[in-house]
């Protein structure tokens, strides 16, 4: 009597349907699941960032408001508060005014006069006093300042974030083109145990001959970030890759059960034959 084919030779390979069911590929279904969620949860924080749903009212940046109600020294400065219009009073420092060049003013190319104001105890904020369209006229301001002495001062202006330290050239090491609380401070005096304010003070009225400084009102933002939508649309599609993922890799296990039986089946027929040559 003929025997029957051996049984772990499968009649029909099995489909991608029963090897995504295999529990193995369930568990690595659940793990994506988790994956995505945090994905998801992580674009939906985003989201809720992108959107500003209190935003400034229109010229808000208008109206003056005391110095020390909009910021405290060493605190960074909002977005929404750049170029508020603050006001406050201090005390000039002697010695510490301070020219910087490359400054523009209605597209002329000048200076600008800078000064620590001692605003409180231990406490600065540095201040662009003025323009002027030559050094020399920059230089006299500052002896006029210096020979001024530690005088009062009472200052409105615009409230400014650090434009950052740019190396200076070498023709000129001391130079500064760019209004920097934290490169004036290396050449302030008096300054151990100093409490300094991040942004800087645009004075709105210049003093000392110099120029007043044109400082016009910042432009309304707009109220969505798209840099956050952007995020929370990659946290989305890294949601879909990590299903994608799962995907991709049950179909490949599919695949290896497919070739498998194929050469299974392969080598089965090959035996038959085999065997009914031999029986031949």
């Amino acid at each position: 009597m003929t025997q029957p084919p051996p049984s772990a030779v499968q009649e029909f390979p099995p489909t991608l349907r029963e090897v995504m069911l295999r529990r193995r590929w369930i568990g690595v279904l659940a793990l994506c699941l988790l994956v995505a969620g945090i994905f998801a949860w992580l674009g939906q924080w985003q989201l809720s960032r992108a959107i500003d749903t209190s935003p400034p009212p229109a010229g808000a940046t208008e109206q003056v408001r005391p110095l020390t109600d909009v910021i405290q020294p060493g605190e960074y400065l909002d977005q929404s508060l750049g170029g508020q219009r603050v006001s406050t009073s201090g005390t000039w420092v002697p010695g510490d005014f301070i020219v910087l060049s490359q400054r523009f003013n209605d597209g002329d190319e000048g200076y600008w006069v800078s000064g620590q104001l001692r605003v409180a105890d231990r406490t600065s904020i540095a201040v662009a006093i003025g323009w002027a369209p030559t050094r020399e006229k920059a230089d006299a301001a500052v002896k006029r300042l210096d020979a001024a002495g530690a005088t009062q001062a009472e200052i409105t202006g615009r409230l400014i974030d650090d434009e950052g330290v740019e190396v200076p050239p070498a023709s000129d090491p001391l130079e500064l083109t760019r209004m920097s609380p934290a490169a004036l401070l290396s050449r302030w005096h008096d300054i151990d145990q100093l409490n300094v304010y991040r942004p800087y003070l645009a004075s709105a009225t210049a003093t000392a001959g110099l120029t007043d400084i044109s400082s016009p009102a910042p432009t309304e933002g707009s109220p969505i970030n798209w840099l956050n939508i952007f995020y929370a649309a990659e946290w989305a599609v890294f949601a879909g890759f990590a299903f994608y993922l799962w995907y991709r890799l049950a179909k490949d296990a599919w695949e290896r059960d497919v070739e498998a039986f194929e050469e299974a089946a392969a080598s089965a027929s090959e035996s038959t034959v085999s065997t009914t040559e031999d029986a031949d």
